[in-house]
């Protein structure tokens, strides 16, 4: 019975860590065997999870997602993801706050992969940092450039309240 057990163990994958170096195929394998993690990045082949989102966040999130929307609605050919996967390449997978993109159908570089992850370089990246300002903002820049990109909002240490 021992020797069943093991094997069971065995098939587990090693828990999802802060700094763990992985593929982007060995990343996603592991997160999907945590359902309880929210939220977690490749960057450069690195793993990166922030804390939980605090209030200020939450509510900046919001109202990124308002102005993006509002941009989305009078722009016809964009769509607008919020926290969506997003894999750039083998070593990069991000979830940013927000981003914009044009559709595929009229000449967009990000398309809907078959198994539901936004993949390619989209027009915008939002990204709210209010705690980790330094950390969040210069990983998500790390890996982005290669990519095409054309924008990076950052929103940090800013007021919430205005």
């Amino acid at each position: 019975m021992s020797s069943l057990l093991e094997g069971v163990v065995a098939a587990q994958p090693p828990r999802l860590e802060n700094g763990d170096r992985l593929t982007r195929h060995e990343f996603e394998r592991r997160y999907a065997a945590m359902p309880g993690i929210k939220k977690a990045e490749l960057i450069e082949g690195v793993v990166h999870m922030p804390s939980p989102a605090s209030a200020w966040h939450a509510i900046a999130h919001q109202r990124i997602n308002l102005w993006l929307g509002t941009y989305q609605m009078h722009t016809p050919c964009t769509e607008i993801a919020d926290s969506a996967t997003l894999r750039l390449d083998l070593e990069n997978e991000l979830q940013p706050d927000a981003v914009l993109f044009i559709e595929q159908a009229c000449s967009g570089r990000v398309r809907v992969s078959t198994d539901g992850y936004l993949e390619g370089a989209p027009e915008l990246i939002a990204e709210i940092a209010f705690t980790n300002a330094s950390i969040d903002l210069s990983r998500q820049v790390q890996g982005v450039p290669p990519f095409g990109c054309a924008r990076i909002l950052g929103l940090a240490n800013g007021d919430p309240a205005h």
